[in-house]
């Protein structure tokens, strides 16, 4: 390996390990967040885990010290990165997302892990039950294909003409295959005709976007991961540049320029992680813990957007927004 690549992996480990060390010696508790994505995209839901853990009693740089580990998307990073947070020896491991979750499972059957996933962790094989996860790990399990048929639903009532819709996939992501399979039952019972877009890197979703020039649909249905969240911008720049309708899965792409969203809130899900987190500090095991299922679900819409499109929200759509951003 590369010293650049390694340095890059290592997300900064050694810049921030004497704090660490420090913090190890002085008998404060080190947490380890690790997570697919940057810093950069998810910096609001890591305000949102540090709230939960000032829930709990805990601030960091006061009576808690946070080694962040960040993959930039690059998923084979992952075990590397799950496997040093275990070798600092930290307190507790955080972590957001499916493969985060199964990276830190696969490297330690002791140390405390609090996860937040959007598939249920007991199919994923992370917990016995939700009850009673048993082991080290337990967390938070947050909806994506469960809601995707509702999201479909509410794109077409914001479209109600539209007949063809666009779904954009990376194939890479381990909730694509599910999501698709709900969109196809969803869009023969409505009659809608779904056509699938794969990208699994930048240049290929400005690729998927490019055919839009000579065929463009009547609407656009993002699936999630941690590259489209990451790549959002990117995303809502071109959906606004082709004039294509969008719906995505949460609120982040909608703060951002997104028409509408509607998923479960992302940031309340790393919260409870954070709250857990705390818990599991005080003396809290893991295997006692049951799994929270995060339903807290929102439709947000951005009505700016939506006039530059030349659309008008509908009234059903506006009854039922739980924020509409003007």
């Amino acid at each position: 390996m590369k010293r650049r690549e390694l340095i890059t992996l290592l997300g900064g480990a050694a810049a921030v390990w004497p704090l660490a060390a420090r913090a190890q010696q002085s008998g404060m508790p080190v947490i380890g967040f690790l997570s697919a994505g940057s810093y950069s995209t998810y910096a609001l839901r890591v305000d949102a885990f540090r709230r939960g853990l000032r829930e709990a009693g805990f601030t960091d740089g006061e009576n808690v010290t946070i080694e962040y580990r960040w993959a930039e998307t690059q998923m084979d990073r992952l075990p590397t990165l799950a496997r040093d947070l275990v070798r600092r020896r930290v307190a507790v491991i955080a972590t957001t997302g499916n493969a985060p979750a199964l990276a830190a499972r696969a490297a330690t059957t002791t140390i405390p892990i609090v996860f937040s996933v959007s598939e249920d962790p007991v199919r994923l094989g992370l917990v016995a039950s939700l009850a009673r996860p048993g082991g080290n790990i337990t967390g938070v399990n947050y909806l994506i294909a469960e809601v995707t048929a509702k999201r479909l639903e509410l794109l077409r009532s914001f479209i109600p003409g539209a007949i063809q819709i666009a779904v954009l996939v990376n194939p890479g992501a381990p909730v694509t295959e599910t999501v698709l399979r709900e969109l196809g039952d969803a869009a023969r019972t409505t009659g809608l005709r779904l056509r699938v877009l794969k990208a699994g890197s930048s240049g290929e979703i400005n690729a998927a976007f490019a055919a839009f020039a000579h065929d463009r649909p009547d609407a656009l249905f993002v699936s999630g991961g941690f590259l489209f969240s990451d790549r959002r911008v990117q995303l809502v720049h071109l959906a606004t540049r082709y004039a294509v309708p969008t719906a995505y899965g949460d609120r982040d792409y909608v703060e951002v320029g997104g028409l509408m969203s509607y998923g479960s809130n992302l940031r309340d899900a790393t919260q409870q992680v954070g709250l857990y987190t705390g818990r599991i500090l005080k003396g809290a095991q893991p295997a006692e813990l049951p799994v929270m299922q995060s339903t807290k679900l929102e439709l947000v819409i951005n009505a700016e957007t939506a006039r530059t499109l030349g659309l008008t929200v509908p009234p059903s759509l506006l009854a039922l927004a739980d924020e509409v951003i003007e």
